[in-house]
């Protein structure tokens, strides 16, 4: 990218430009957040200057973005100059859904996402319980039958048999059904009569739960906190800077949210804002949770059959489970909104998301709307939406905090969605383009481990979904996974390369730079000069996704690509 047309001179005296270099600094001052950091030499991405090829960092914020030329100016005032050698500097990516502490479990631990058949997976699990002997349980996850030849999970004997009667707990991909040998059932006493307890098949709801929880609490907090830093360590090497944590007690425990809240708060790496899932509000603002939110569950999920509709699944007799109808959802935001906190509700299926509006519709009848759109609470996944939801999401500001890598794993002609609903409901999944027509924030997220920590990889999902109607320009869904993440829990001034911005920020090895989008007239004209767009990578399926060489968490570096 060439050098800035803007004229150099208004870029200098911008406002937030970096102190007079020639005042002295303290050793304070030059301690990692307080550096004062030139880079140069690249392409950065920011709407304060579409050619900008220099930018920088003071005191944990962008001060400048600008021209190589007006980057003269600042190089022998800075701490450290950086020659960026052609790469390109974006703002951080914020993963809205992650459930840390499982992502790195499932790191450390038995990976089953890409089997391909039971049998693949039956001795990946003899393999992992010999390699592990002295595990008090064994934990696994990512199984997912819909892609079996066989189109069944592994059956309890066969588990103990693989095991050798040891304890193992086996998540379904989505993470809302489970199968579990016979002796991590009887560390859950009760379990065989809970809710969810169908001898043979996968458990869910209130025996998952349980059962859930006793494998859990055989992890010891060394491991848990190995596991929290192994998760937050792959995030920084993927140039994410910021993660929603969504606990709560039908997900994990008390100990767990605050011991990772604390090691993030101790130690470098991405910023982890806390959401906890739980109806008792009092209870999440002691925890220290930004919300009592996220995955409250008003529902299950699609793959589980637990996805709450209006009409049966496709491949099963039932319309799913309702966890929180539309009186517990208006109670719960009613509480939320005098509280000062945000809400936030787990709704997949058609009914719960219409719970959800319904409720939401509810509370803003009592506290009024204009306090429920400011408190902008969250709905997390929202894949089934219709047009008057839509409507509801955009007039009540909710947040459509959303997985695009979905799409990519279960959309498509042959793909799970088409087998849970029939390919007429399967074709209204995962709308994000309606959504943003409506003008309803999108905030994008991995929910990992139910699918990996992948920043560019769900940016292209939602740019290239299956459906071709419900896509977004590239540009938009970069939008949603970094401006987006910030603006869902409050803040307006982050998630983007401008002065006075948080200096949170990659640095990637990538191609050419372009802009994508669904409408050719629509990308022929950002790449105008005129238009002032600046490009992203090519994401076309098969391009290959930008390499982070570097990342950086409020002027703190927390990742360096090794050799480089």
């Amino acid at each position: 990218m060439s050098d800035s047309t803007a004229d150099p001179e208004s870029n200098h005296a911008a406002p937030g430009t970096p102190s007079d270099p020639h005042t002295p600094r303290t050793e304070d001052d030059r301690s990692s957040g307080a550096r004062t950091v030139l880079l140069r030499g690249g392409e950065v991405h920011s709407p304060a200057d579409a050619f900008a090829t220099a930018m920088v960092v003071e005191r944990g914020q962008v001060a400048w973005v600008g021209s190589e030329g007006a980057a003269d100016a600042f190089s022998d005032g800075v701490d450290e100059v950086v020659d960026l050698e052609g790469a390109l500097v974006t703002p951080a990516f914020t993963d809205a859904h992650v459930h840390t502490t499982a992502t790195g479990l499932a790191l450390t631990g038995l990976d089953l996402s890409g089997v391909r058949t039971l049998a693949d997976a039956m001795a990946r699990v003899r393999d992992f319980a010999a390699s592990r002997p002295a595990d008090r349980v064994l934990l696994g996850h990512g199984w997912d039958a819909a892609r079996w030849p066989e189109r069944r999970p592994p059956r309890r004997a066969e588990l103990d048999e693989a095991t050798g009667g040891r304890p193992l707990y086996l998540s379904r991909i989505d993470v809302h059904s489970a199968v579990a040998t016979t002796a991590l059932l009887d560390m859950a006493p009760g379990v065989r009569g809970a809710a969810g307890f169908t001898d043979g098949e996968p458990l869910t709801r209130d025996a998952h739960h349980a059962v859930r929880a006793a494998a859990f609490a055989a992890v010891t907090p060394r491991q848990r906190t190995e596991a929290q830093r192994a998760a937050l360590r792959h995030a920084a090497s993927l140039g994410i800077g910021s993660v929603h944590e969504c606990a709560g007690p039908e997900i994990s425990s008390e100990d767990d949210f605050t011991g990772l809240l604390r090691l993030a708060a101790e130690e470098p790496g991405p910023r982890v804002i806390g959401y906890w899932a739980e109806q008792d509000v009092t209870r999440a603002r002691e925890l220290g949770a930004a919300g009592a939110a996220g995955d409250l569950f008003v529902d299950g999920a699609l793959g589980s059959h637990t996805a709450c509709l209006h009409r049966p699944y496709a491949d099963a007799g039932h319309s799913g489970t309702a966890y929180l109808d539309t009186a517990a959802v208006a109670a719960h935001v009613v509480a939320c909104t005098e509280a000062g906190l945000q809400a936030g509700f787990h709704a997949i299926g058609d009914a719960a998301v219409t719970s959800v509006v319904e409720g939401m519709r509810a509370a803003a009848e009592k506290v009024g709307a204009a306090r429920v759109r400011a408190a902008r609470h969250r709905v997390e996944h929202a894949e089934m939406l219709t047009p008057e939801t839509i409507a509801g999401f955009a007039d009540l500001g909710l947040t459509a905090s959303v997985q695009p890598a979905f799409d990519a794993l279960w959309g498509g002609e042959d793909g799970m969605y088409v087998q849970r609903l029939g390919a007429e409901r399967a074709r209204t999944l995962n709308p994000f383009a309606a959504l943003l027509r409506a003008g309803v924030p999108l905030a994008f997220g991995s929910d990992s481990p139910v699918t990996p920590l992948d920043p560019w990889g769900t940016v292209r999902a939602a740019a290239f979904h299956r459906t071709p109607e419900h896509r977004v320009s590239v540009r938009a869904a970069f939008t949603a996974h970094t401006r987006g993440g910030w603006r869902a829990v409050g803040r307006d001034d982050a998630g983007v390369l401008v002065p006075g911005a948080p200096a949170d920020y990659a640095v990637w090895r990538t191609g050419e730079l372009l802009v994508q989008a669904p409408d050719d007239r629509v990308a022929r004209w950002s790449t105008d000069p005129r238009s002032g767009t600046p490009g992203l990578p090519d994401l076309t399926p098969g391009a290959r996704l930008p390499v982070c060489l570097r990342t950086v968490v409020d002027g703190r570096t927390v990742f360096v690509r090794p050799d480089e």
